[in-house]
């Protein structure tokens, strides 16, 4: 008898994660599986158990409480892009940092994880491993995937836009902030002589004046940092007077990953402490 019921369990879980995949929720919440479950024979309060099976049997994943993803492993179903699964464990979400370089063709090196900024928590579930949790990140591997959240502020959460990646709309940091990004933390995008080489190939695309907004409103020192890049690529004085004029207290290494030593430049506050010749 519990062989049979197993069997058709079975049956009736994987009819479910059809209908899902045919309704395109490829993410989707234990309240969608209920608004398909009874088109699939399964009563609602069968549906969380069913979950549970489906799950056992590996034709599901959970994310956290509540939240699934279909298995790439299930008859017909492509693998879900790691962006799209992203943008489904917290909100809001934008990729960032070096994923969102390499997304826009700023660097060939490609990232080993996901980089993904937000302004909350992350909670996912204990079939996500925690690698590591600080104030301002934590990493979880899904699926062999190491998702890497960075927490700011809500009034830093701005510069991101929606773009197409496969079948999948994602928010994105545009290549202004993501390069602004490298300013304040270059240890998400390798290192610093790597923001600096996106800095000179992307110069004759980027809103210059967009950047020079998002890095005072991200505070001095990245707006000093700004000005010194900007001046060795050869931006106009109209331009620097802007980032000039940020009053600073003390002089901001130029790297803020680095040690601090290195020559002073009076004119941006900087103490240009980056490793080697970076800059041609």
């Amino acid at each position: 008898m519990n062989v049979r019921n197993n069997q058709k369990h079975t049956r009736l879980g994987v009819e479910l994660v059809r209908k899902l995949s045919e309704e395109w929720k490829r993410i989707f919440t234990v309240q969608d599986a209920r608004k398909s479950a009874s088109s699939c024979g399964i009563a609602n309060g069968y549906v969380v158990e069913s979950l549970h099976h489906l799950s056992n049997t590996g034709w599901i994943v959970r994310l956290k409480k509540g939240l699934y993803i279909i298995s790439s492993s299930f008859p017909g179903m492509t693998p879900i892009h790691e962006f799209e699964i992203a943008m489904a464990l917290v909100h809001p979400a934008a990729i960032s940092h070096w994923s969102a370089m390499h997304f826009h063709g700023m660097t060939e090196q490609i990232p080993q994880r996901v980089y993904v900024t937000t302004t909350q928590a992350i909670v996912v579930s204990r079939s996500a491993k925690r690698l590591k949790k600080s104030q301002r990140s934590s990493s979880r591997e899904i699926n062999g995937v190491i998702y890497e959240f960075v927490r700011i502020k809500p009034e830093r959460f701005f510069g991101a836009k929606d773009y197409w990646v496969g079948e999948a709309k994602v928010t994105i940091t545009n290549p202004e902030r993501t390069l602004i990004d490298g300013l304040v933390a270059p240890k998400y995008f390798g290192d610093w002589p790597e923001v600096y080489s996106a800095f000179e190939s992307q110069f004759s695309k980027l809103d210059l004046d967009k950047m020079v907004d998002y890095s005072i409103r991200l505070g001095a020192a990245v707006a000093k940092r700004l000005g010194w890049i900007f001046e060795k690529l050869g931006v106009a004085d109209s331009i620097l007077q802007r980032l000039e004029d940020v009053p600073i207290k003390g002089y901001r290494v130029l790297d803020p990953t680095g040690p601090r030593k290195g020559p002073c430049n009076k004119r941006w506050m900087i103490q240009e402490n980056f490793p080697g010749k970076v800059v041609r």
